[in-house]
């Protein structure tokens, strides 16, 4: 089974074929986020000449290729099932969730590692928790760093530590397909921190268009 952007090739070739099967020619599909990440949520544009039967035809055709969550029309609302009102309003308060608990507490490393440390495996469990009703969307984490040391060095531990944190959430069943991991390095420090404060050295949650994915044969588990 293909998984990342070669998955998404996959899907958008389908989706390409079906709304071409479905009348929809002038549509354009685009597999990306506003934040330039892969997603299986297209939005869909052009097609202006259409009458809305056909345009309408199209997206429920895309929205039925497996492993399409559902469409968005640019600038409009999702379209098709599994794509309801409220997807806003779930990714804002899991973003929310998600914020209070890793700023009460923060997501601690071995020194200059991107090992985990044990004590903080509680707080991945409530992460994967408050993140679980957003699943479908695109989740991005970013690790950051202090600007003591070798910045390069400093660009690797910040991406390692994110990595690290994108299988920890994997392993406690965010599906990895939406979890997308960047490091930063110390070039954002907080807004009114010396650069050098190791408070900068910190995990960051990004919840992005998110939509509630119907199952489909590629996001269904086969028999074990």
């Amino acid at each position: 089974m293909a998984h990342g952007p070669a998955l998404i090739e996959q899907i958008a070739q389908r989706a390409e074929l079906a709304r071409d099967r479905s009348g929809g020619a002038g549509i354009e599909l685009d597999f990306t986020t506003p934040q330039g990440w892969l997603t299986r949520h297209p939005v869909l544009s052009g097609g202006d000449r259409l009458d809305e039967e056909t345009r309408s035809r199209t997206a429920a055709a895309i929205v039925a290729v497996p492993g399409t969550g559902g469409v968005v029309w640019q600038g409009g609302k999702p379209d098709g099932e599994g794509t309801l009102g409220g997807a806003g309003q779930r990714s804002v308060h899991c973003q929310e969730d998600v914020e209070a608990i890793v700023k009460a507490r923060s997501i601690r490393f071995n020194e200059a590692s991107a090992s985990i440390d044990p004590a903080s495996e509680k707080l991945l469990d409530e992460v994967a928790i408050a993140l679980k009703p957003c699943v479908g969307g695109i989740i991005a984490i970013t690790g950051h760093t202090d600007s003591a040391g070798d910045e390069g060095a400093n660009l690797a531990l910040s991406k390692a530590r994110a990595d690290a944190i994108r299988w920890a959430l994997i392993g406690r069943g965010i599906p990895a397909d939406g979890l997308r991991a960047a490091g930063k390095g110390s070039s954002e420090p907080i807004e009114g921190l010396d650069p050098a404060d190791p408070a900068n050295r910190r995990i960051e949650f990004s919840v992005i268009a998110t939509m509630p994915l119907k199952p489909t044969p590629i996001d269904t588990p086969g028999p074990s």
